[in-house]
């Protein structure tokens, strides 16, 4: 095929699959907006408005370069020349890997990893619902997109370690986007302490539905439309009958794990609760979609469904185990991206030849490691500055109107029939 209508082609299916994975931040927003209480809403949806903003701004300015560096200073540590890469643009930079390259615009490759690092901090969002500081939240986005994500990033998909000395498989991101935006959660939900009365002093958990469930469903087949631009796309490329082969498998394989995900954590739920546990269910699509993310090509089908069987079912079991630690996390999202990823990574080796256990845990472990420590630091570090919880008073009226000066169902509220009697 001509050399221009395979970049044109390659540079379209990019850019396109890549709005995908924007749409996924629809699907993240619905989805915590549906599991918060609703004195919490507009802060949830302004919190995830202004985190995609954040991470597109700052993965332009830093991220980018430092993730995909010009020069490296070694291949843990990249280098930084502060031009954004993704403005070259030429045919000569994108096509110069030879004719099995793919062939597209750098630009485009800019736009498909900028919506990566926003779905990474969206994961973020939901684990600290309820109780955390708009701003503090939006300050964190800022180093984490622009340096926590990128370092890692490199590491596997910019030439680091991990691909360089070791054999690390990662296919579309089960470590280096949701294990990374979980372990980045989970240090902020250490920092920050559980909402309060979630659990009890004698030791008993009160749980906290969510205001809005079909909202969450909702935002859950979005994330689940998205999660087809997220893994097609990381095949980089349609315009050869291998690529576009490759494409067709990744998407069934994709949509397979999340129904394997469905119907394991329904069935699960029903064992353990004797009912029908929708948040579960829902978290169950989400795992088994995780779980497939690190390597969605190399599984036959069936093999796809069995990943996500797996990954529902333990998402279950470590949503309970966390909430036993009182590690509150209000929409399950350090299990869905947490676990599952760490499965997904774990079991790549199972079908893929060109992985092996060891790299595969050494990834693991290096992005566990690098991101809760440095978000730790961060985390710390905002809360010694301007804090990062909201007080007592605050979190019992409704971060709606303590952060944003607003509710999202002001005729359905107390609150809001209060304030507007006054």
């Amino acid at each position: 095929m001509d050399i221009e209508v395979r970049y044109a082609l390659d540079t379209f299916y990019f850019l396109v699959l890549g709005a995908f994975v924007m749409w996924m931040a629809a699907g993240f927003t619905m989805l915590e907006a549906g599991l918060v209480r609703a004195k919490n809403t507009t802060e949830i949806l302004t919190k995830n408005v202004g985190l995609y903003a954040v991470s597109c701004i700052m993965f332009l300015i830093v991220g980018y370069n430092l993730m995909y560096p010009a020069t490296t200073i070694s291949s843990f540590i990249p280098g930084l020349d502060f031009i954004l890469s993704a403005a070259d643009n030429s045919a000569e930079a994108v096509t110069a890997g030879g004719d099995d390259a793919p062939y597209y615009s750098s630009l485009s490759d800019f736009m498909f990893q900028v919506v990566f690092v926003a779905t990474a901090m969206s994961i973020v969002s939901g684990a600290v619902a309820e109780r955390m500081k708009l701003f503090a939240f939006l300050a964190f986005a800022v180093v984490l997109t622009s340096v926590i994500y990128p370092v890692q990033g490199y590491w596997n998909w910019g030439g680091g370690f991990l691909t360089g000395s070791f054999s690390y498989f990662d296919y579309a991101g089960s470590g280096t986007v949701h294990l990374c935006g979980a372990v980045a959660a989970l240090a902020g939900v250490l920092m920050l302490g559980p909402r309060k009365g979630k659990y009890r002093p004698d030791g008993s958990i009160r749980a906290i539905p969510g205001a809005n469930l079909p909202l969450a469903t909702l935002g859950m087949f979005i994330l689940w439309l998205g999660w087809f631009g997220f893994n097609g796309g990381s095949e980089l490329a349609v315009s050869s009958v291998d690529s576009a082969n490759n494409v067709a498998r990744v998407f069934v394989n994709t949509n397979m794990a999340a129904a394997g995900g469905v119907v394991a954590a329904l069935l699960t739920a029903k064992a353990m609760f004797g009912k029908a546990d929708l948040s579960m269910t829902l978290n169950g699509a989400l795992a088994g979609l995780v779980s497939i993310t690190a390597s969605p090509l190399s599984p036959t089908p069936l093999i796809a469904t069995i990943i996500g069987v797996v990954g529902g079912i333990i998402v279950v079991f470590s949503i309970i185990a966390l909430d036993k630690a009182r590690i509150d996390d209000p929409v399950g999202a350090i299990s869905v991206h947490g676990t599952a990823g760490i499965f997904g990574v774990l079991v790549v080796p199972l079908t893929n030849g060109d992985a092996d256990f060891v790299s595969q845990i050494v990834g693991i472990v290096s992005i566990f490691a690098w991101t809760f420590i440095a978000s730790m630091i961060v985390w710390g570090i905002l809360k010694a500055v301007i804090g990062i919880r909201v007080t007592e008073e605050e979190e019992d009226e409704g971060l709606d109107y303590s952060e944003c000066g607003m509710e999202a169902y002001p005729e359905f509220t107390s609150g809001g029939s209060q304030r507007s009697s006054a």
